[in-house]
């Protein structure tokens, strides 16, 4: 059933970036908080904050940190986020697309439902991460699962159970 649920969305997202003239992506977008696109916010603080529904396109946030903030909804497409600092973070119902975690710290972050694909995650350190519903890359998942351990302290749910993990 999770691989129908997964193949769905994957077959749902590309159709939508085929049919859908990006102007009319952009402009379904009224409740955006914030958009950043093509620049430099490398080692830029945004902990603790609300950044719900905000867009990163095309962003370096190598070295960010975003520990503890409300990134619910939020959109990474062809985001650099090495060695960022995503711990305590809500990015449930986020879009995260060709995004690079490398080395990334996401310990107790959550990603519930949110649509992770073509997204990277070598090396990041996943301790109490909840993907639960999450969509990732099979290859992704499997080695996610190689090192997946914790429990999330807010959902109460193991990152190896969240990720599907034998």
């Amino acid at each position: 059933m999770r691989k129908f649920f997964q193949g769905f969305l994957m077959v749902t997202l590309l159709l939508s970036f085929i049919i859908l003239p990006s102007k009319a992506i952009a402009a379904s977008s009224s409740f955006v908080t914030s958009t950043f696109e093509s620049q430099s916010l490398k080692g830029e603080n945004f902990a603790d904050q609300n950044l719900q529904l905000a867009e990163f396109t095309k962003v370096n946030l190598e070295e960010a940190n975003f520990t503890n903030s409300d990134l619910r909804g939020v959109v990474f497409n062809g985001v650099k986020a090495d060695n960022a600092n995503f711990q305590g973070a809500n990015l449930s119902d986020g879009l995260v697309y060709v995004t690079s975690f490398n080395n990334a710290d996401l310990t107790n972050a959550i990603f519930r439902d949110a649509i992770m694909l073509r997204s990277n995650f070598k090396d990041a350190k996943i301790e109490g991460a909840d993907f639960t519903f999450a969509v990732l890359d099979t290859q992704q998942t499997s080695n996610l699962c190689k090192y997946a351990s914790g429990i999330n302290p807010e959902t109460k749910v193991s990152t190896r159970q969240s990720l599907g993990c034998p």
